[in-house]
C-alpha cells in the first residue's frame, strides 16, 4: 500500500482506490503480530484488540456487501435474532481459539469480494435501509455509492482505533509498519519495522 491513494480518473476508480487503501491498513497494523498479541487490549477500560477489530471490519464489510448484492431487495438472513446478535458480539471478541492467519484469510476474501462489487454494481442501485434504531426512519434506501463511501468511513474509523491499539501493544506505528511490510528503505526519519526488531 502506498502512503497515498493513487491518482484517480473517475468516481468508481476513486471508490476502489480509497477502499483498497483503508482495507490495507488492517494488514499493516497486524503485520508481525502473534495470536496472543492480536488479542491484547490497549488499555482499560477499552476492550478493543487488533484481532477483534479485524474480525469486526470483516463482518461489517460482509454485511454491507450482502445488502449491495441483494439490492434492490433486503438480503435474506435465515439466522434467528439471537444468532445474529451472537455473531455480532463474536465479531468484537478475540476468542482463545481465534488465529490471526485465519482471520486475515477471511478478511482478504471479503475485501476482494467488495472490490469486485465496486467494479460491477451500478452505483445508483437503491439499497434498502435495514431496520435498526440508528438508521433514519424517513429514508427508504441508500445508493450503492453511499454504501461504498460508508465503508470507507467505517474502515478509516476503525483503522484509527487499530493504530492506537498497535502502538500500545509493542510501540509500532503505521508508517513504520507499512514501510516494513513493503520493504521501504530506511531513512533518517523513518526506520521500517521488522518482526526481529520490534519498536517497543
Amino acid at each position: 500500500m502506498p502512503a497515498q491513494a493513487p491518482p484517480v480518473a473517475d468516481e468508481r476508480a476513486a471508490l476502489h482506490a480509497y477502499l483498497v487503501q483503508q482495507q490495507d491498513a488492517f494488514r499493516a497494523v497486524t503485520y508481525g503480530l502473534t495470536d496472543e498479541q492480536a488479542g491484547r487490549a490497549a488499555s482499560p477500560p477499552s476492550t478493543l484488540t487488533l484481532g477483534s477489530l479485524l474480525k469486526h471490519v470483516t463482518q461489517t464489510q460482509a454485511q454491507w456487501l450482502a445488502g449491495v448484492r441483494a439490492a434492490p431487495e433486503l438480503p435474506v438472513d435465515e439466522r434467528s435474532q439471537e444468532e445474529q446478535y451472537a455473531a455480532y458480539q463474536d465479531s468484537w471478541t478475540w476468542q482463545e481459539h481465534d488465529r490471526l492467519d485465519a482471520a486475515l484469510a477471511s478478511y482478504d476474501e471479503v475485501c476482494a469480494a467488495v472490490l469486485a462489487a465496486v467494479s460491477e454494481v451500478d452505483l445508483d442501485t437503491p439499497v434498502p435501509v435495514p431496520p435498526a434504531p440508528w438508521n433514519p426512519p424517513d429514508v427508504k434506501a441508500w445508493s450503492v455509492r453511499w454504501v461504498w463511501l460508508h465503508l470507507v468511513e467505517e474502515l478509516a474509523r476503525h483503522a484509527g482505533h487499530a493504530d492506537l491499539v498497535r502502538e500500545a501493544v509493542d510501540g509500532a506505528t503505521m508508517y513504520e509498519l507499512v514501510a516494513g511490510r513493503e520493504g521501504w528503505p530506511a531513512t533518517d526519519w523513518l526506520t521500517p519495522w521488522h518482526p526481529d526488531r520490534p519498536t517497543g
